[in-house]
Order: structure tokens, then C-alpha cells, then sequence
């Protein structure tokens, strides 16, 4: 009686663990490549990552002038979080993004983007054309 006993347990644990393995190599998520969101606002930028199969996660944020949505992403790197140990989750396709958050660019009293970069130059543009049409030139 023993004998069977131990039978039926082994067979039961080793079912058990085949299921195991089973669902940890299913649960590996199968994101594809993340897309290149650099240079676009953080708003625009989620709609493409959760659509390419990532979730965004904000790595590190320059300057706070402006909200996360009108933020600029800077940098992406993607990584997998996997699911916690001793569990029945999913691991996590994630892409990490920068975002620099100025308003406009640096002065000698403010924060904010170079004046050589492109964020700069754009931000100097738009400063000097709402300043010639409000005074009216």
C-alpha cells in the first residue's frame, strides 16, 4: 500500500512541475523591436510604445517647467522585467525613456535647452515670432 502511494505522489509532483515549466516558458512577453520615439513628446511617445507591445516607464527626467505629456524623449533603452519568483506572472517588455522637460531654452537667469540644439534653435524661433506679432510688427 505504501508502494503505491509514493507511486501516485511521484507522478503527481512530476506533473506538477512539468505544468510549472510549462506555463514559465509561456509567460516570456513577445514584444517586437521598440520603436525609435527620440525627439518626440512623451504623449505621442506612449501611444507608440504600448502599441509596439512595450510599457514606457520614465528612466530620468532634465528640467520641470513643463508636464510629462509636453516633455521631450531624449533617450530609450529597452529591457525585460521578469515576473517575480514563485509566481504565475508574465515578464515585461519595458522601454526606459529620458525625458527633458525644459520649456524653452537656457538664458542667463533660466533653465533650459542649449541654444545650439535643435530644441534651442526651435525655442528661440518661436520666442522671437510671438514677440514680433504681439507688438505688432
Amino acid at each position: 500500500m505504501m508502494r503505491s502511494t509514493r507511486s501516485i505522489l511521484g507522478a503527481g509532483a512530476t506533473a506538477a512541475t512539468i505544468a510549472a515549466l510549462g506555463l514559465a516558458g509561456s509567460g516570456v512577453a513577445a514584444a517586437g523591436t521598440p520603436p525609435n520615439v527620440t525627439g518626440q513628446k512623451y504623449s505621442a511617445a506612449q501611444t507608440a510604445i504600448t502599441g509596439a507591445g512595450f510599457t514606457p516607464v520614465v528612466q530620468s527626467i532634465t528640467g520641470d517647467q513643463v508636464a510629462w505629456p509636453n516633455c521631450v524623449v531624449t533617450r530609450t533603452q529597452a529591457r525585460t522585467k521578469p515576473a517575480p519568483p514563485n509566481s504565475s506572472g508574465s515578464a515585461v517588455s519595458q522601454l526606459l525613456v529620458s525625458l527633458n522637460c525644459y520649456a524653452g531654452a537656457a538664458s542667463a537667469t533660466s533653465p533650459g535647452y542649449s541654444v545650439a540644439s535643435p530644441e534651442g534653435k526651435a525655442a528661440i524661433a518661436a520666442a522671437a515670432a510671438a514677440s514680433s506679432s504681439s507688438s505688432g510688427g
